[in-house]
């Protein structure tokens, strides 16, 4: 038997290929798949003349008897002062049965949509239902995306985007707005934290931005862009008053969102409410009233990578 011709698809492809109920049903099934598996990832700094170091990331994961992925990632924080994304990344897809090689793809977008997908998939249980205001903190690469996947789980009548650069942040709303969402540029950061319903930071921060004691009863806080002890997008009050969830307990602790918490004293590793197959099983209720705060503090699993990856392509072999 001739082992078939791997194929390549680039980001567009994969934009193309990954709607967000599509996508968002895929990662919930792989969370939560009995026989997947996700070891830990592999992290590597790359010096860099000039800049703040670069980190080389290795992250497999597979589901048995089905594919495996493995996701080579770089993350350069200062990549934006040179129009470049922070995050770069490649994906290869192999059978799970033969091993064969299935395929590569690029995984810049497959990154940002995956990880979109599952914060999406979290406020699906964590936002409250009449959610109508999403703030977006960052306006990079992924400012968009999110806002564009939390919008596909509950109506929202304003999105705020905010970011260091005011024209950056008025581009990404604009572009939002061509999709058909109400989007618009926010130049007052803590006046938008507290007037949201939902809050999704984006950003490559090491200093807190939102902050605890502004947020209203009932907000929902995902906090995203933070993945090493140095970074962080909130401050210790975010996690002081809110209940916390986590995409997986032992990478989210690493991320200075709650990994200075915990250090602090603030916060305890106990205090997780549930990881975020947990409340895809429903073995946790996910919010439990309305003016409850909830916190989703995530730094991507392998699994969704996998996720991403099969249906891409999957719809390409059916395209």
């Amino acid at each position: 038997m001739n082992a078939p011709t791997p194929v390549f698809l680039d980001d567009a492809a994969v934009a193309g290929a990954l709607p967000w109920d599509a996508l968002i049903t895929a990662v919930e099934l792989a969370v939560t798949h009995p026989d997947g598996e996700s070891p830990a990832r592999t992290v590597h700094p790359v010096p860099v003349t000039g800049a703040a170091d670069g980190a080389f990331l290795l992250k497999p994961a597979w589901i048995a008897g089905d594919v495996i992925a493995v996701k080579a990632v770089t993350v350069y924080p200062d990549n934006g002062a040179i129009d470049l994304p922070m995050v770069q990344a490649g994906v290869l897809l192999f059978d799970a049965a033969t091993g064969t090689l299935l395929g590569a793809c690029a995984g810049n977008e497959l990154t940002t949509r995956r990880t979109a997908a599952a914060s999406a998939a979290a406020a699906k249980r964590l936002a409250r239902p009449d959610a109508r205001r999403l703030l977006v903190v960052g306006s990079g690469a992924l400012a968009s995306i999110a806002a564009q996947a939390h919008a596909s789980v509950r109506d929202y009548e304003v999105i705020e985007i905010w970011g260091r650069r005011p024209e950056a942040a008025a581009a990404v709303a604009a572009q939002l707005v061509d999709d058909g969402l109400p989007a618009s540029g926010s130049v007052d950061l803590d006046a938008s934290v507290a007037a949201a319903d939902v809050i999704s930071a984006v950003t490559g921060s090491r200093a807190p931005l939102v902050r605890g004691a502004l947020l209203r009863p009932g907000t929902h806080v995902d906090l995203v862009g933070a993945f090493s002890a140095e970074m962080r997008e909130s401050d210790d009050d975010v996690v002081r008053s809110g209940t916390v969830f986590v995409d997986t307990r032992d990478d989210a602790v690493l991320a200075g969102d709650l990994a200075q918490p915990i250090a602090a004293g603030v916060l305890s590793a106990d205090d997780i409410e549930a990881d975020l197959a947990e409340l895809i099983r429903g073995d946790h209720p996910g919010r439990t009233d309305s003016s409850e705060i909830t916190v989703f503090k995530s730094v991507g699993l392998a699994l969704e990578d996998v996720a991403a990856a099969k249906l891409a392509f999957a719809h390409r072999s059916i395209s």
